[in-house]
């Protein structure tokens, strides 16, 4: 038998889960796996849209992330507050942990303060309290002005403030106060899903404007006035709302960042392919890194690329402790992405984003049946991991 070795994941979201539960299928028993986070659940994010206009609860879209040591997977509940990549050591509320490979996981932090009275005056899309108050506010809504938001140009899941912003107008309709209701989404970028493709772009541009909402690109926002609700943008633009949903800045975590593994654009470096940093048996995927594309923007950031980049890099892991002789595993830019546009339809957007010189991307056209299938993704992911 090989000697026993540990792996240590940092971050218990899309891609620690499948990391550790594909290390636990390939590896054998006495190599230790052990799961990092300083939440005790782990929260299915694509329902958070569903969370905010009253279709699931908190607990229909949660599960317990201690589950895992019924897998023979370690979790071990913290705040992670160094990294030694050098040591392949981490230290977690105080306690010192040390591995042979560490996979880094942490996602990006939503900092809505780095926007002057943002987090005031408004609720957050990306997490669950700000999906609970969204819900809250629609619910005792009787009419008014509503304004989506994305505060930065790039953000995690480049479909879910298009997609929030056609599930609110649908809430609006099915409860009898649209006619007394305005929708306005004012986005930093200059058009949806830039990075998908002009194609991709149009089509979802045209879902919003023919429900009626109201869009605004290129809209750098600059601070909100909270007590006159008053959006101010760069050059001096305004906009007033009665509610306020948004998308807040994202930044990479400043242990990452103490760690000395971030590029000059502020995320994570890695090789392309196997995940890699500079620093051998220490990876990093998912929203933490930025990989960039020959077209000049980055890869999305979006749980489908951090399931496929896990499977990778836990498939690499493997080979090289057990000394299988199955081909190495590498990351190919392949991913698709449901968006959500209200009366149980869905469309489907899939593509190749590693091709050159540009992403190539096809949407499929909204329907039922791409809406039901998000719904058994959602119970597949909740069902298969825990």
């Amino acid at each position: 038998m090989s000697e026993a070795k540990t792996v240590l994941i940092l971050g218990g979201g899309a891609g620690g889960i499948v990391a550790a539960n594909t290390l636990r299928k390939l590896l054998p028993k006495q190599h230790r796996i052990v799961v990092i986070d300083q939440e005790d659940k782990h929260l299915f994010a694509s329902s958070l849209l569903w969370v905010m206009i009253g279709m699931r609860r908190a607990d229909q879209i949660a599960r317990p992330l201690g589950r895992l040591n019924r897998k023979g997977i370690e979790f071990i509940q913290g705040h992670v507050e160094k990294i030694n990549p050098e040591a392949k050591s981490v230290q977690v509320s105080g306690r010192e942990f040390s591995g042979d490979a560490v996979i880094i996981s942490l996602g990006a932090d939503l900092v809505p303060e780095n926007i002057p009275g943002l987090k005031e005056s408004g609720r957050n899309i990306y997490t669950l309290d700000g999906a609970n108050a969204i819900y809250r506010d629609l619910t005792a809504f009787q009419g008014g002005k509503i304004v989506i938001l994305t505060a930065n140009p790039v953000y995690k899941c480049p479909a879910a403030p298009y997609e929030a912003a056609m599930l609110v107008e649908y809430f609006c309709r099915k409860h009898g106060i649209r006619n007394k209701t305005e929708i306005a989404l004012y986005a930093a970028e200059p058009g949806p899903m830039g990075t998908a493709g002009p194609e991709v772009s149009a089509a979802v541009r045209q879902m919003v404007e023919s429900k009626g909402i109201k869009y605004y690109p290129t809209h750098q926002v600059t601070e909100i006035e909270p007590k006159l609700r008053r959006i101010v943008f760069a050059g001096g633009v305004t906009a007033n709302f009665d509610l306020l949903f948004f998308v807040p800045p994202h930044r990479a975590p400043e242990v990452v960042k103490q760690a000395g593994l971030l590029g000059e654009n502020g995320w994570g470096v890695v090789d392309r392919n196997t995940l890699q940093t500079k620093y051998q048996g220490i990876y990093a995927i998912g929203d933490v890194v930025a990989i960039p594309l020959k077209m000049g923007k980055p890869l999305p950031k979006a749980g489908v690329f951090a399931h496929a980049q896990a499977e990778v890099v836990a498939r690499n892991i493997a080979r090289q402790w057990t000394g299988h002789q199955w081909e190495a595993s590498s990351f190919n830019g392949h991913g698709q992405c449901f968006i959500e546009i209200g009366d149980h339809r869905a469309g489907l957007g899939s593509g190749n984003f590693y091709a050159e010189p540009t992403p190539t991307v096809k949407i499929k056209a909204p329907g039922i049946a791409w809406h039901l299938l998000k719904i058994l993704f959602e119970k597949y992911w909740l069902t298969r991991w825990f």
